[in-house]
This record gives C-alpha cells, sequence and structure tokens, in this order.
C-alpha cells in the first residue's frame, strides 16, 4: 500500500484528509506539532508524528522517522484577520515561517527520495483567496500566493523526474478551527475607519450563508491530486472555491 506524510493533522483539512486515505487502504504518516492519538481511529496503517513545520531540526527527524513516503502533502498553516496597514512585523513573519517557508522546507526535505526513485506526489494545500482580491487577509494571502508560485516552478522543474506536484485551494469552511485559530490576531475593531469593514466582514463570515467548503471537500481534492495523474495543477476544494476558480477562469 502507498505511504502519505500530511502535515497539520490535529484537526480541520489535515484531519480528515487523514481519515479519508486510511479508510481508502492507505499507510498513513499523520504530523502534528503536538502528537494526539486520540484525533484518529487506531490503525496498524497509521503513525502519528511530532513536526513543526518551522523547526528545521523536527523537520529533519519527522522527515527521518517517517521513511518512505508516495505521497507528501503539506497542509499546516494558519490565518491572520487583520488590514495589512495594522499588521505588526511579528505577525506578517510567522505568517510566512508557517505558510511559506515551512511548506517550502518540508517539500524540500522529501524531494531527494522521490528524486531517487522518480516518482512521488507534491501536493500544496493553499487558498482559494489566492483566485480573488479580498481585505483583512492581505498577508496571510500573500503568504499563499509565494506557495502557489514557487510550486508551479517546481512542478515545471520535477516532472521531467517523474514527481508531480499539485496545489488544492480550498475555500472558507466553519468546520474547522482555522477561524477560531486566526481569532486571537484579529486586529482593528477599535480603529474607526477600519471597524466598518471588519465588522461587515465577519458577520458574513458567522452568517453561514453562500456557498462554503466542508473538510471532506478538501479531503477528497487531496484524493484526486493524489491519485489521478491527469488532475488539474489548481484543484479548488468546496462550493465557494469552485465558484471563484471559475471567475477566476472567466476574467
Amino acid at each position: 500500500m502507498p505511504t502519505i506524510l500530511i502535515t497539520g493533522c490535529s484537526s480541520g483539512f489535515g484531519l480528515e484528509t487523514a481519515r479519508l486515505f486510511l479508510e481508502r487502504g492507505w499507510n498513513v504518516i499523520a504530523t502534528m506539532r503536538r502528537p494526539d492519538p486520540s484525533v484518529l481511529p487506531a490503525s496498524d496503517r497509521l503513525r502519528i508524528l511530532a513536526l513543526d513545520v518551522t523547526d528545521p531540526i523536527s523537520i529533519a527527524h519527522a522527515v527521518r522517522d517517517a521513511g518512505e513516503i508516495d505521497v507528501l502533502v503539506n497542509n499546516a498553516g494558519f490565518g491572520a484577520p487583520v488590514p495589512i496597514e495594522l499588521t505588526p512585523a511579528e505577525v506578517t513573519r510567522q505568517l510566512f515561517e508557517t505558510n511559506t517557508f515551512g511548506t517550502l522546507a518540508v517539500t524540500q526535505a522529501v524531494l531527494p527520495q522521490f528524486r531517487k526513485r522518480r516518482a512521488g506526489v507534491v501536493i500544496n494545500v493553499t487558498s482559494s483567496v489566492t483566485l480573488k482580491v479580498l481585505p483583512l487577509v492581505g498577508m496571510y494571502r500573500a503568504a499563499k500566493m509565494a506557495v502557489n508560485a514557487f510550486t508551479e516552478s517546481l512542478a515545471a522543474e520535477v516532472e521531467p523526474l517523474g514527481i508531480r506536484v499539485r496545489l488544492v485551494l480550498p475555500g472558507s469552511s466553519g468546520e474547522t478551527r482555522f477561524r477560531d485559530n486566526a481569532t486571537p490576531y484579529l486586529a482593528g475593531l477599535d480603529n474607526p475607519d477600519y471597524a466598518p469593514m471588519i465588522e461587515a466582514i465577519l458577520a458574513r463570515f458567522t452568517s453561514g450563508e453562500g456557498p462554503h467548503t466542508h473538510a471532506t471537500d478538501v479531503a477528497g481534492a487531496v484524493w484526486y491530486a493524489a491519485t489521478d495523474a491527469t488532475a488539474p495543477m489548481k484543484i479548488p476544494a468546496g462550493a465557494d472555491a469552485e465558484l471563484w476558480m471559475a471567475e477566476a477562469v472567466a476574467a
């Protein structure tokens, strides 16, 4: 059976992806900053490893302990809803360290074994916010767009070596802890110029209206990317992501 390594499996998209691949008979290496075996069903095809994508030593240990894998899914990430003017430099650095540099570092750590075998799949989970101009997520969007850019270039570099590289672009989901994890970074509600915009955006998020993304949508998109060599470079995941992709293509 093939083996998949997924980052950011403690909740949300990563957790649902790990569940799907386990159900379909794959060997799964689920990585988390703080390993919690209780989040996934016990299985002799499951290993849970500690991995902090911002720590080079943690990456090296996890890749070493994982051994041979067939598919890498870079899913770990977080957001910060704050106007660009008010975004602290440290928050910007954290967004890029996790979402961009962490994804790049894990990819670089795994690629040598893929090149050696002339086989392997890299799937980078970014975001549908890269398809549309949106306020309040500017620096998060920039970090994810950087991943899109290097992923597309990487695909051109390594697909002649037998390695496939794809992007999965989820939409907005209220089912995961992503919004809760982003809330501590929220800023600007005390600013009279930005507060009305922020309040309107938050109200739209919490209303549940309109198309949105389920964690199962993302897991399904990752499955498609991992198992179908004809899958496109960018795969939207969720009804809202599919809508934005169609709008981007038509523009």
